[in-house]
């Protein structure tokens, strides 16, 4: 019997130990690796974006970034480059445009997922943001800004969030919509939060080229 207690003992060390690894690797390596790519995709699309005449796509390829979401509610500096697909490949680079979705300032739901625990955590505040904060997604060309209407929780399998009229199926969209998504609550992906914004202001680089008010008053 001694003998079975101790070898239960030295399991249950061993499977302790295990997990403290596991945890360590979810919320250190893949967040030092995910940085990497995340600083690489940040650097490729401002260097795109600097040669002269850069060509305009509607759809990026995969993996591709595209945009730059800027929020001042997570911190003065916070700014993360947007990459095309939500799929885990995608999102360990950054925030990931659900494929399918409209793309930043269109008319519909301009969607993006992100991981809040591990991979670069780029959500990992999300829930902090509240009805009013500023949302700025910067393209190539243009400053779109977006203001946070409301945020819920919903289980995984709610894919209506990211509809073109958010929640529901029969509504043709008029307004141009964002919704960001995160894993809730934090170290489980037993829930969804969902942040839902609408376009406040529209401006291009050439008027504003250092950025809209609500860029600006986070500097």
């Amino acid at each position: 019997m001694r003998t079975l207690i101790n070898g239960l003992l030295q399991l249950g060390l061993t499977a302790g130990v295990v997990v403290l690894l596991f945890v360590g690797y979810q919320t250190y390596v893949t967040d030092y690796f995910s940085d990497r790519q995340q600083e690489q995709v940040a650097d490729d699309l401002r260097d795109a974006w600097d040669q002269p005449a850069v060509p305009s796509r509607e759809q990026p390829d995969f993996g591709e970034g595209f945009a730059f979401l800027h929020i001042a509610a997570l911190g003065a500096d916070w700014s993360r480059a947007v990459v095309e697909g939500a799929d885990l490949a995608e999102l360990a680079a950054g925030p990931g445009h659900y494929a399918g979705t409209a793309m930043p300032g269109e008319v519909g739901n301009f969607a993006v997922a992100g991981h809040r625990n591990g991979n670069g955590a780029p959500f990992n505040d999300l829930d902090e943001l509240q009805p009013g904060d500023s949302v700025v997604v910067e393209t190539v060309d243009m400053w779109f800004t977006y203001v946070v209407t409301s945020n819920e929780i919903v289980p995984p399998s709610d894919s209506a969030v990211i509809l073109p009229v958010p929640g529901d199926p029969t509504a043709e969209p008029t307004q141009a919509y964002l919704t960001l998504t995160t894993c809730h609550p934090e170290f489980s992906a037993r829930e969804r939060l969902i942040v839902h914004a609408l376009l406040s202001s529209t401006v291009s680089k050439a008027d504003s080229p250092d950025g809209p008010a609500a860029l600006l008053a986070s500097a």
